[in-house]
């Protein structure tokens, strides 16, 4: 008797397929309500524990925080070019859109920094996303350059944001949830 593992799921298959909507908590019946049956949450939602909790920390970052909304999506668009994920790239090109960003700055996100002409302020946040997918932490410089434009109150947010956001990435890629069919 072999003791080969069972063949991987190919690159298109979920390995953690979507619940079905019989089977949706009143959590993620809200969810859902709100954004459309997302591959994302109905994925997620399996765990239930996990996405309640987890469901209230990312709407606070996407929805409630600090940072405006172009900041936000400047760094969460690098990050998902940064660790190569798809589903969050889709899903915030339009968010990023909505927030101001124009089509030429999401393109230039997948570029090297120094191909687009960032103004000051969005070139030290794309440089601490670079940072920290790299690093892990910021240097002196990138620090000094996102307090002399940022709060207490955003610095923390910003990398919060920037590693919730690779979390993120990190489960949509190893779990391949798909994309939806209208996107």
């Amino acid at each position: 008797m072999s003791h080969d593992p069972a063949p991987a799921p190919g690159p298109g298959t979920p390995r953690v397929p979507p619940l079905p909507e019989a089977e949706w908590h009143d959590t993620l019946k809200a969810v859902a309500a709100a954004t459309g049956p997302l591959n994302i949450f109905t994925t997620l939602g399996r765990h239930r524990e996990l996405f309640d909790s987890w469901i209230g920390f990312g709407s606070m970052l996407l929805l409630k925080g600090t940072l405006s909304g172009r900041v936000r999506e400047l760094a969460i668009l690098r990050t998902a070019h940064l660790r190569a994920c798809e589903y969050e790239w889709t899903h915030h090109h339009r968010i990023g859109l909505d927030a101001g960003l124009t089509e030429d700055e999401i393109a230039a996100l997948r570029l090297g920094l120094d191909e687009h002409p960032w103004n000051e302020d969005d070139r030290a946040v794309l440089d601490a996303a670079d940072e920290l997918n790299a690093h892990g932490t910021l240097s002196d410089a990138a620090w000094t350059a996102l307090a002399g434009r940022f709060g207490e109150n955003e610095l923390i947010e910003l990398v919060i944001l920037v590693g919730h956001y690779h979390m993120v990435a990190f489960a949509l890629n190893a779990l391949r949830v798909q994309p939806e069919a209208d996107h």
